[in-house]
């Protein structure tokens, strides 16, 4: 029952005449006892009839009211039997309008509304244009399936939505593709705008993982003007994109072994323009066949790019050199030694084949000691940053040290610029991005 309202149906007013209409309106909100649940309405004498909190309304209130108009003006109380809801109230909430649509569409096929059903419903999507993907743990219970597809138009129409998918478990294949079933509609292309970059995608063979937002954010802050980058796993574009829009990159080589997200990646580069400035490689980044040609490689793949490190050192400029931006998925247990998180998770990248983890060797003892690496890092990386996170990168700065000494056949060295963490995935499992300056010494 709304406030105000009576068992027998309808609500307290306070009847005036037209010209106060406006003045009592704000004096009962003010006051907080207008019922904003219903509208103001005019009555056959030509007075109008404001709906107030029955219950809240005090002699009081009526008298400074009386005081507010000319004596003998009306002002009084009265009882509206059939008041009229106001906009507002009218107003569903998208949740509110499927739930009851959803139990109107259950009487007309004979069935109860339950609680089981109740708590099968979705509380959360996400849309897409007109395309409202919804999570996997809804409409599970085997009633939904006897209503057949007009179950997705109700819910289509209640959600606003032209097209509806069911988010299901990443595929466990080599590209990660993700189990999304289309419900209603003849494809599942969509169209994002992401930071001023319109991304397309099949929602169904592709994913735009909103929690890499921050990593997307800084490289577009970055400065690249003249820079050529080699995009590792490229996916549709999530880090590509960034490079060549905003950081202004002079061009970018885009590494995909997925063909449906090297399709988007094509379209998106189109979509934005800057598809003379980007070369797409279709296949197994191992096997590209650049060398020396990077001022800059992102290795944007999870848990482990591991596997790119020594293509990453291949095509980086043998002249100059230049920064590696490594992912990788760091696992800290309280009272365990430095671990590499090798299970994947729902949203990630798609893997080019078996990686391994940062052994715990004595070559990786030895290089958490190395003095020419730690030397590198300052006093507020130290101090911010885990120990695990710092050891992890240092490891990692060695172990490329090593990987382009043995390439190039001379020294070089590394440096620490930078150590990014993107998000959690658990309470200790953290994604990490490594900002590592390498540069030959002749």
């Amino acid at each position: 029952m709304e406030a105000g309202a009576s068992s027998s149906g309808g609500t307290a007013a306070l009847v005036t005449e037209a010209q106060f209409t406006q003045l009592f309106r704000k004096l009962l909100k003010k006051e907080g006892v207008l019922n904003s649940h219903y509208r103001v309405q005019k009555l056959p004498d030509g007075t109008t009839a404001l709906p107030i909190l029955g219950q809240s309304f005090t002699v009081q209130h009526l008298q400074q009211l009386k005081e507010s108009i000319p004596h003998g003006k009306a002002c009084a109380l009265t009882w509206m039997h059939n008041p009229i809801p106001s906009k507002a109230a009218m107003i569903r909430s998208p949740i509110q309008k499927l739930h009851s649509e959803l139990q109107h569409l259950m009487s007309t096929h004979g069935a109860a509304w339950s609680e089981e059903l109740e708590k099968d419903l979705p509380r959360s999507w996400q849309r897409h244009g007109d395309l409202v993907l919804l999570s996997e743990d809804c409409f599970r219970a085997k009633q939904w399936r006897e209503l057949g597809q007009g179950l997705w138009q109700v819910v289509a129409d209640a959600l606003g939505a032209r097209r509806l998918a069911k988010r299901g478990r990443v595929q466990p294949d080599f590209f990660r593709s993700p189990a999304v079933t289309l419900l209603l509609g003849e494809d599942g292309w969509v169209e994002q705008v992401d930071n001023g970059i319109r991304y397309s995608f099949d929602v169904t063979q592709c994913m735009l993982s909103p929690g890499n937002i921050t990593e997307k954010l800084r490289i577009a802050s970055m400065l690249c003007t003249g820079e050529v980058v080699v995009d590792l796993y490229a996916g549709i574009g999530y880090f590509t994109l960034p490079y060549l829009i905003h950081a202004s990159a002079a061009f970018v080589h885009a590494c995909e072994w997925n063909p449906h997200a090297v399709e988007a990646l094509q379209k998106n580069l189109q979509l934005n323009g800057v598809q003379d400035r980007c070369h797409v490689h279709q296949g197994d980044n191992r096997k590209v066949e650049l060398r020396d040609v990077a001022d800059r490689v992102n290795l944007g793949l999870i848990p482990t790019s591991e596997e790119g490190w020594p293509v990453a050192c291949q095509v980086l400029r043998k002249d100059v050199g230049g920064v590696l931006h490594i992912h990788q998925n760091v696992e800290a247990l309280p009272g365990k030694a430095l671990k590499v998180s090798q299970q994947p998770e729902e949203n990630q990248s798609p893997k080019q084949g078996p990686t391994q983890a940062i052994s715990h060797s004595q070559e990786d003892r030895v290089a958490l000691k190395d003095h020419d690496v730690l030397q590198k890092v300052g006093q507020s990386f130290m101090a911010s940053a885990k120990q695990e996170w710092q050891g992890w990168a240092a490891v990692t700065a060695t172990r490329i040290q090593n990987l382009l000494q043995d390439l190039d056949r001379k020294p070089w060295k590394t440096q620490i610029l930078h150590l990014e963490h993107v998000k959690s995935y658990a309470p200790h499992v953290d994604h990490l991005v490594l900002d590592l300056d390498c540069r030959p010494l002749e």
